[in-house]
């Protein structure tokens, strides 16, 4: 089992988001799209749409930092593990409540209004719902088990994994021991990877360079149907 789930099933996922994405932008290019629904609702998508990436970005600015630098460069360049764990936890848990509030608006927002609700597909719900417990259980354990039981050394364990992984002989025995809580929280962050492909989620491949420049878009309606000019 554990050979499964820290050596095949993550490759398993990459390789899905990575042959799945490269599908859809070969053969299906015209659903390479986040499918907009600001049109249907603007107040509480730009909330939670604001919250959700700004906090996103600092999310997985910490995971690369306490994943993927080795906990030596630390220790030589002076900081402590009581420093690392104080900023991690303070800035870390700050950063994930704001991306916890702010799919938790898009959660509701879409499952709530009625007119996105039935505008939105099953991989809409599916994405959404992946994010939200995955970043639930990550708030979990950086917010309450580090606080009640205290922080967990993952730099000794999940970052040589995960960057054993990177370089392509992961070694499951690192996981072995790591608190359940993360693990499974690692395990819903790999679904997360899995099902990119297949929903709203593949736009996070693509950068909007060119979004400053593009021709306004304008909705109107003809009878009963929408129709989109530029």
């Amino acid at each position: 089992m554990a050979e499964f789930l820290w050596v095949i099933f993550p490759y398993l996922s990459l390789t899905v988001m990575l042959l799945g994405s490269l599908y859809r932008l070969v053969f299906r290019p015209l659903t390479w799209t986040a499918r907009s629904s600001e049109w249907l609702e603007k107040k509480w998508l730009r909330w939670g749409s604001l919250l959700f990436h700004w906090g996103m970005l600092f999310v997985v600015g910490g995971h690369v930092m306490g994943l993927l630098i080795p906990m030596s460069w630390y220790t030589a360049m002076g900081v402590r593990p009581e420093l690392y764990h104080l900023m991690a936890d303070s800035a870390g848990g700050v950063a994930g409540l704001v991306t916890w509030l702010g799919s938790l608006i898009l959660l509701v927002r879409r499952l709530g209004n009625r007119r996105v609700r039935r505008n939105s597909s099953f991989g809409d719900f599916l994405a959404l719902g992946l994010l939200f417990v995955t970043i639930t259980l990550g708030d979990a354990e950086t917010l309450i088990r580090n606080n009640l039981v205290g922080p967990y050394e993952y730099r000794a364990t999940v970052g040589p994994w995960a960057r054993e992984l990177l370089l392509l002989h992961p070694n499951a025995q690192f996981m072995v021991h790591v608190p359940l809580l993360l693990q499974i929280h690692i395990v819903f962050a790999f679904l997360v990877f899995a099902v990119t492909p297949f929903t709203r989620l593949v736009h996070v491949w693509s950068l909007p360079v060119r979004y400053p420049w593009r021709a306004p878009m304008q909705y109107r309606r003809r009878g009963d149907s929408w129709h989109t000019t530029r």
